[in-house]
């Protein structure tokens, strides 16, 4: 990543404010308004969009918040409390010829959570504390329109692609938690589940469906499987 690094031979960064506010030149004062509404509300996220544009001068450092039920994971998925997510974004120059280049974006941070998951037998909910950091690059859509006529790398195979608008940090961090967490959760590993019958959670109580009498219009199909066995 050293040529890469090169492209900001400045170590000075700028940070994006936690509410969204556009950046202001040096001396410029917030107004009245916008100072009362950063006392009013708390820092959270809304929609954070990283672009070209941004990082031209420098690198982007960002500390952004993502609160509880902002993403939608998955059904079984629950996220527990603010994600904070801490960060910086570079822009890589990728010069594809002498008249042509690509705005790629590296885009660099780490984030906690606790999450919920349901349990794949009981469907309790489990709590599933999660810290992960990641170092991804982004290419815009439309520079690899013409894919199929130029050879891709094995690493262009790991590049994600961010569309005109800018690149979704909320998109980028839900799929970096939906690859983290466990495919499959357990209350515990001796787990007992629900029953079948009922729905009872065995973990909790017993249910009687076992002791319940067999349904007599099965007795026509009793030993079938055998005989069918015997018979091949």
């Amino acid at each position: 990543m050293g040529g890469e690094d090169a492209q900001h031979p400045r170590a000075r960064t700028r940070t994006r404010n936690r509410c969204g506010f556009p950046f202001r030149k040096r001396g410029e004062a917030a107004s009245f308004q916008e100072l009362f509404d950063l006392w009013q509300e708390p820092a959270t996220l809304n929609i954070v969009l990283i672009t070209p544009l941004q990082l031209v001068d420098e690198p982007l450092e960002f500390n952004e918040v993502i609160p509880a039920g902002q993403l939608d994971y998955a059904a079984d998925i629950r996220q527990v409390g603010p994600l904070p997510v801490n960060g910086v974004a570079d822009l890589l120059i990728e010069h594809r010829s002498s008249s042509s280049h690509v705005n790629d974006i590296r885009l660099r941070a780490n984030y906690s959570a606790d999450f919920e998951i349901l349990c794949a037998r009981c469907v309790d909910p489990v709590k599933v504390p999660l810290s992960g950091d990641f170092d991804l690059i982004f290419r815009p859509e439309a520079a690899d329109a013409d894919a199929g006529e130029r050879s891709i790398t094995a690493d262009e195979t790991e590049i994600g692609y961010y569309q005109e608008s800018g690149l979704s940090l909320e998109d980028v961090v839900r799929e970096q938690v939906l690859l983290s967490l466990p495919s499959r959760t357990l209350c515990t590993a001796d787990c007992k589940g629900l029953c079948p019958r009922c729905g009872q959670n065995l973990n909790q109580a017993k249910c009687s469906c076992d002791e319940a009498p067999a349904d007599s219009r099965w007795n026509a199909l009793a030993g079938l499987a055998d005989k069918l066995e015997l018979e091949h």
